[in-house]
C-alpha cells in the first residue's frame, strides 16, 4: 500500500476530522467525477437511492452528466460528473444531486439502509475527499490551512498534531483494495 501513497501522509498537522453532525459538506459544492462503471452501479442500485433523496431529482437520468471524458488524474479512464444543483442554503450556493437536506449523502444513506458498507455505492473521488492524487497517482493531501478556514470544510484545526495516515486510514485502507 505504501507505494499508493505519497510521503506527504507520514507528516504531521495538526488537524482533525470535522464529523457528524458538524459536517456541512464542502466536498458536495461542485459535485464528483465518477467513473463509468461507478455510474453504473449507482444506476443497478437506484430503486435503493431514490428514496434518499428529495422528491424532484429522484430520476435516475439526471444524475449525471452525459459527456464521458477521460480522467484528469487516472489515464486510461472515463469519467462523468454528477449533476450539480443550485442550492442556496448549501455553502458555496451549489450541491451535487446527491447531497440531502441533512448534509447527507443519498448514496451513503441507501447503502447503510441495505446492509452495505457506507461507501459502497459513493464513487472514488467522494471517498477520497480531502484527500487527492499526485501527479504520479498516489494518494495525499493538499496543504489544509485554506481548507481548516473554510466553514463547511472536512478538517478542522486541532490542539495536537496528528500523523495524516492515520487520521485518513479508513479511506486509505478501503480505496487501497
Amino acid at each position: 500500500m505504501s507505494e499508493k501513497l505519497a510521503g506527504r501522509l507520514a507528516e504531521s498537522e495538526e488537524v482533525r476530522r470535522c464529523g457528524w453532525p458538524d459536517c456541512r459538506a464542502a466536498c458536495c459544492v461542485y459535485g464528483v467525477w465518477v467513473g463509468e462503471t461507478e455510474v453504473e452501479k449507482i444506476l443497478a442500485h437506484a430503486e435503493l437511492v431514490k428514496p434518499h433523496m428529495a422528491a424532484e431529482v429522484r430520476e435516475p437520468g439526471a444524475w449525471f452528466d452525459k459527456k464521458v471524458e477521460p480522467d484528469p488524474f487516472v489515464a486510461g479512464q472515463a469519467v462523468r460528473h454528477t449533476k450539480v444543483l443550485s442550492d442556496p442554503e448549501h455553502y458555496g450556493g451549489t450541491a451535487c444531486v446527491f447531497l440531502r437536506g441533512d448534509y447527507r449523502c443519498a448514496l451513503q444513506c441507501a447503502g447503510e439502509a441495505e446492509g452495505m458498507h457506507p461507501w459502497h455505492l459513493k464513487p472514488y473521488y467522494c471517498i477520497l475527499h480531502p484527500l487527492e492524487l499526485d501527479a504520479e497517482g498516489r494518494i495525499t493531501l493538499d496543504e489544509v490551512r485554506h481548507m481548516v478556514n473554510e466553514p463547511a470544510s472536512c478538517v478542522r484545526s486541532a490542539q495536537d498534531p496528528v500523523v495524516l495516515r492515520k487520521l485518513f486510514r479508513e479511506e486509505i485502507e478501503y480505496l487501497s483494495k
